[in-house]
């Protein structure tokens, strides 16, 4: 049987000088897992506190990124580095250009929001025939009209900028209108005075906004305007010329506040790192020849196998646990990992996943057409032809699927739910062997009592799966407990042998009594009984078997009640994960029913009518029933299967590699 990655302990020793090179080749191999020690380390400490110059760089680039409306990476894209000092000096370039365009165009555009106000409340009063002196109280615009030295026109417009409008009323610019808002108007006053503003009398019969004040405002906002059009121009053109330079930076800082972050949390002194990380066995000879070039012979390294490390030996640290297959097969590995990691040393369950989630999917979707859409799905999504919302990923499994699905439904003569198009097929192959008939493999059952015969035959035949992939649960779990020299469990408990004894004795002893007469005999229940109560007192044996003392931890009356409830446990569960079986055969039972009401439907609706429905029908039960079915087998996986030998969680290998950090 396929056993989990073999794995050792690799210890280096490096110089300060090469530490950022070794651990950005960690990063990129992805495939290195520091010490649970490290890890620990890393999740107490507070790296922060550390100095981490890339990070704060990298910090700077994002509200540059953001500043410039330009969308955010979601993965590294081309080789990955970390920063060189000229990158350092580029990016700081950049954040001075950006964070100044950035002031340039919140200056404009207050600029052009005070602009826009005063016109627009000058505007306001245009047309009103009232005097000019009571003006002031209809608005909420300050006016101040007067004369000051022509010199001192820019010091007093440069001052009022942020705060008002100064326009001058003539081109000598001794005249002047200031506009501001009412709650300005004191800041306004007392500027003025201290420019020498001497208020002109405004004549009692003056009514009104002069038009050449009006328009002077309207130039201003227009003026202000344009300059704000065209900061905003200048900024989307620096984004389009330097998106590329800021992406790559990004990239590269990205990959350097990693490091650092890693750097901080490893032993070190002045000038030596120490790193202890777990890596594959079959790569560490490769790796170590990799960093001995990479370091010009300047590292040391020290290779350890799992039984030579003290944390492992004592118990305070799990072997992490690496599946190695192929694309087909690693695809269930999330299946695996979502109940439990395997313990290290002990039996890859995913190859049987894989078997046995595609053949109990295909026993309960049996339809050819249906199932042809999986595997079309599947055979595009796996060669990334097509996107499906984030499932492309699950393609080796849709292809899979849709072949067990497409074999069944040949079997059972349904193609989209029709179950006239595959008869010539059926008629060929049956009529090969003898009498020929459609389909192959009868599930609808009919008023004849032979289709009733042949519907419990089905339901027989999918308890019959259910035993093979009970029976495969217990084998793995007697395996793993042989490789951990657990040999107590290997003799005794509910999965042990004398459990696997009891459940394959009790199946035989029944299939016997039903179909060829037997007659029970006192060394039926001998064996019975006795591999039941084998099983029952496992955990004392267990004891005994393995030395441990006391045997009867907590005496003999506890010892037995807790056998009359391990006695009532394995009967109850062995029945119910045999029994649990039948809902294939129900579920394939239920599949084949909706193809028949689809196909009635289809036959009682006129022309295109028909079509619509066919179609509508079977999108229905592809993507509703797929869903309900696949559940379902992940059910059966979980509970009939796993329970067998997921008694203890591993720890997942979970390598240190570079992830793009928002």
């Amino acid at each position: 049987m396929a056993r989990t990655t073999a794995m050792s302990l690799l210890e280096l020793m490096i110089l300060k000088q090469d530490i950022h090179n070794v651990l950005l080749y960690l990063g990129k191999e992805g495939d290195f897992q520091f010490q649970q020690s490290f890890e620990k380390m890393s999740e107490t400490q507070d790296s922060g506190k550390k100095e981490n110059p890339d990070s704060v760089v990298f910090d700077k680039l994002q509200k540059v990124r953001a500043s410039l409306a330009l969308d955010d990476l979601s993965s590294y894209k081309g080789k990955l580095t970390f920063p060189l000092e000229s990158d350092y000096e580029m990016a700081e370039n950049i954040s001075q250009a950006v964070e100044l365009l950035h002031q340039k165009e919140v200056a404009a555009q207050e600029e052009f929001k005070r602009a826009s106000s005063a016109y627009t409340e000058a505007l306001s009063f245009s047309n009103m025939k009232v005097p000019y002196s009571e003006l002031e109280s209809l608005s909420f615009l300050t006016l101040r009209i007067g004369k000051i030295q022509s010199e001192k026109f820019d010091e007093l417009s440069a001052k009022l900028s942020d705060r008002c409008i100064l326009v001058p009323l003539g081109e000598d610019k001794t005249k002047v209108l200031a506009a501001s808002s009412k709650k300005a108007r004191f800041g306004l006053d007392a500027d003025l005075k201290e420019a020498g503003f001497v208020e002109l009398e405004i004549p009692s019969d003056f009514k009104g906004i002069p038009d050449d004040v009006l328009e002077t405002l309207k130039v201003r906002r227009d003026e202000a305007e344009k300059y704000l059009e065209e900061i905003s121009t200048e900024r989307k053109n620096y984004a389009d010329t330097h998106k590329d330079e800021i992406y790559l930076l990004l990239q590269k800082f990205s990959v350097g506040c990693q490091i650092y972050k890693v750097e901080n949390n490893l032993e070190s002194t002045e000038y030596v790192y120490r790193i202890t990380l777990w890596v594959p066995a079959y790569k560490a000879k490769k790796v170590m020849k990799d960093l001995d070039e990479l370091t010009a012979t300047r590292a040391a390294f020290r290779l350890y196998a799992p039984s030579e490390v003290p944390d492992v030996v004592s118990g305070k640290e799990k072997v992490p646990v690496q599946l190695k297959h192929g694309k087909l097969v690693s695809n269930f590995e999330r299946m695996i990992f979502s109940y439990g990691a395997p313990l290290y040393g002990t039996v890859d369950p995913t190859p049987f996943v894989a078997v046995f989630f595609s053949i109990l999917f295909g026993i309960m979707f049996g339809d050819a057409g249906q199932g042809l859409v999986f595997l079309v799905l599947g055979i595009l999504a796996s060669n990334k032809k097509i996107k499906l919302a984030g499932w492309e990923k699950f393609g080796p499994i849709l292809t899979a699927i849709g072949i067990t699905s497409t074999i069944m439904g040949v079997l059972t003569g349904e193609f989209f739910a029709n179950e006239t198009i595959l008869e010539p097929f059926a008629l060929w192959v049956t009529g090969l062997f003898g009498h020929a008939h459609a389909p192959i493999l009868h599930m609808m059952p009919g008023s004849e009592s032979s289709s009733i015969t042949r519907m419990f035959t089905f339901f027989g035949f999918t308890i019959a799966v259910g035993f093979a992939i009970n029976t495969c649960g217990i084998i793995i779990n007697i395996v793993n407990q042989i490789s951990l020299k657990r040999i107590g469990r290997v003799l005794f408990g509910k999965t042990g042998i004398s459990g696997a004894l009891f459940f394959w004795y009790v199946i035989a002893f029944a299939l016997r009594v039903a179909f060829f007469n037997h007659v029970p005999a006192l060394y039926d229940w001998v064996i019975i009984g006795g591999s039941l109560l084998l099983s029952a007192f496992g955990e004392p044996l267990e004891r005994l078997i393995e030395g441990e003392r006391p045997v009867l931890e907590n005496g003999v009356l506890s010892c037995v009640i807790g056998a009359v409830v391990e006695i009532i446990e394995i009967i109850s569960s062995y029945l119910s994960n045999t029994v649990s079986f039948v809902r294939v055969g129900a579920f394939a039972l239920a599949h084949a029913v909706l193809g028949f009401i689809i196909n009635s439907l289809v036959e009682i609706t006129p022309g295109v009518g028909g079509l619509i429905v066919a179609v509508i029908g079977n999108a229905i039960v592809v993507v509703l029933e797929g869903m309900i079915v696949a559940i379902q087998v992940v059910r059966l996986q979980y509970y009939e299967f796993f329970s067998k030998f997921f008694t203890e969680t591993g720890r997942e290998f979970k390598p240190f590699r570079f992830e793009y950090k928002k």
